[in-house]
């Protein structure tokens, strides 16, 4: 803290050694003080120790709700690199009668990669009405096509820019640039948790950080205790997680480290890091008894890794499926959110990001990771857990139902004009598709939905009212959905 420069001698006067919070505190019988704390107080600027542990108590305690909640936690299966709507939840027909035909200047988007020249191509899966409602699935998911009466499928999303980076960090924070904090976080920091030894938000990552970086899982200027705990598919999934000393040791050292915070907090401009640090320390002190029996998932039965996939020989679906019951596990034990990341293989940049080889890679892609997802939903329902968890599957944008030339390595581009995600559980209606694109799935003409949009409806079913869960930093109010974002009444049962 920087000291006031003031005469020496001068009675009244504040002494050079009073710092800017002592004079505001001395001055004018503390009006300043309280016009301080006024502004600051949501910012965790004010340097007491009580204030600053205010920014990290969310960890902790649950908040009041805004509303009755449908659901408590979310499991947010990120699909990165773009599955294609067109060959999944969102049927065309008119693409096989025209495939090969050039879209002409009308179908041009300058938001996702065409040009008059390009051709339409078809689906190479058949579709197919699926469950007692009726909804399209095609071929390449037939695990998901037998839960489709579970569904609330979006067939109406649009992005903002074509690129991995930006919309992976949209699809997370609200802002194609970052620098805010995930959908995760916020959750965390709204919500608090069930479990005061876990963190409120972990990231079951298979071994890669997705286009967008860290950034996607981070609490940005929220307390720290609100970032992702990662913890990786292959070998140890966190390091460090198994004591290397004495429980009475650790104890201890804890207890100075937590003392010497507490003493340097308040002489710091943001105590509430300080105080998120230590409630991070603290957090992880408990998690070294329950991560490594929560991440073991040799004492599950045997039909349990048979309906995920645990035992494929496919090692990408292994790991996968190992990350998908360890998902059930961290939901059952209280963590708020946890995210589920698709495994790169092959050297794609992207796993869902076919430009070539349309065919065969989405097909692996859904080997992988499609029965995990439908093992997760139907072992959450038998378990009475699915009317309180939102299942959110989801990539970053879709992929043009257009192609350079027809060929046997035919591939599709960047695509956010429109593009499919769905929910399940959690208060969402299920069998039913929302929203509608042109006939060759290649723009939204009905109920566009924007991220914002979706945000907001995920927040209102965890019974958060996304315009009221705000953190103030750099002199305003921020929240997860800027000043944008309605709540899709018409997705909730």
């Amino acid at each position: 803290m920087r000291q006031l420069s003031t005469r020496s001698g001068c009675p009244g006067c504040v002494t050079a050694d009073h710092t800017r919070r002592g004079f505001l505190q001395k001055s004018s019988i503390g009006f300043g003080w309280m016009a301080a704390l006024g502004l600051l107080a949501d910012e965790r600027l004010v340097g007491t120790t009580a204030s600053a542990s205010d920014a990290v108590s969310s960890a902790a305690t649950p908040r009041p709700l805004d509303r009755p909640a449908r659901a408590k936690n979310v499991i947010f299966c990120f699909m990165d690199g773009g599955p294609s709507h067109v060959d999944t939840f969102d049927f065309k027909p008119k693409l096989a009668e025209k495939q090969g035909q050039a879209i002409g200047a009308e179908a041009v988007s300058k938001r996702s990669q065409s040009a008059a020249s390009r051709v339409w191509l078809g689906s190479p899966w058949k579709f197919a009405q699926r469950g007692q409602s009726g909804l399209w699935v095609s071929d390449l998911f037939p695990k998901l096509a037998g839960v489709a009466d579970q569904l609330c499928v979006v067939r109406s999303m649009v992005g903002e820019l074509p690129l991995h980076g930006q919309q992976a960090l949209l699809t997370h924070t609200g802002r194609i640039l970052g620098q805010a904090p995930s959908i995760g976080a916020w959750v965390s920091y709204g919500l608090g948790s069930e479990n005061r030894n876990l963190p409120g938000y972990v990231v079951l990552n298979n071994d890669w950080v997705p286009n967008g970086g860290l950034e996607n899982f981070g609490s940005s200027f929220l307390p720290a205790s609100h970032q992702a705990t990662m913890m990786r598919a292959k070998g140890v999934p966190l390091d460090n997680i198994t004591p290397r000393e004495a429980l009475d040791r650790q104890t201890r050292k804890l207890a100075l480290l937590r003392e010497q915070d507490q003493a340097f907090a308040p002489q710091t401009s943001l105590p509430g890091a300080i105080e998120g640090a230590i409630a991070n320390y603290e957090t992880a002190f408990q998690m070294q008894h329950l991560v490594p029996e929560l991440t073991d998932i040799s004492r599950e039965p045997e039909w349990v890794h048979k309906l995920y996939g645990v035992d494929s020989t496919d090692e990408h679906q292994r790991y996968f499926a190992t990350q998908a019951v360890r998902a059930r596990r961290l939901i059952e034990a209280g963590v708020r959110f946890v995210e589920l990341t698709c495994p790169s293989f092959d050297g794609n940049n992207s796993p869902w990001d076919q430009h070539s080889h349309l065919k065969q890679n989405h097909e692996k892609n859904a080997r992988v990771t499609e029965q995990s997802v439908a093992a997760l939903i139907v072992d959450l329902e038998q378990r009475g857990l699915l009317e309180e968890t939102i299942v959110l599957w989801a990539g970053e944008m879709g992929r043009t139902p257009h192609t350079p030339a027809i060929s046997e390595t035919s591939g599709r581009d960047h695509h956010v004009d429109g593009y499919s995600v769905f929910m399940t559980g959690g208060g969402f209606r299920g069998g039913m598709a929302w929203g509608q694109t042109d006939d060759f799935g290649n723009s939204v003409i009905e109920n566009p939905v924007t991220i914002h949009d979706l945000h907001a409806t995920l927040l209102h079913q965890l019974g958060l009212d996304h315009t009221r869960l705000t953190y103030r930093h750099g002199g305003r109010d921020h929240r997860l959905t800027d000043v944008h974002g309605h709540v899709l009444q018409s997705l909730l049962a």
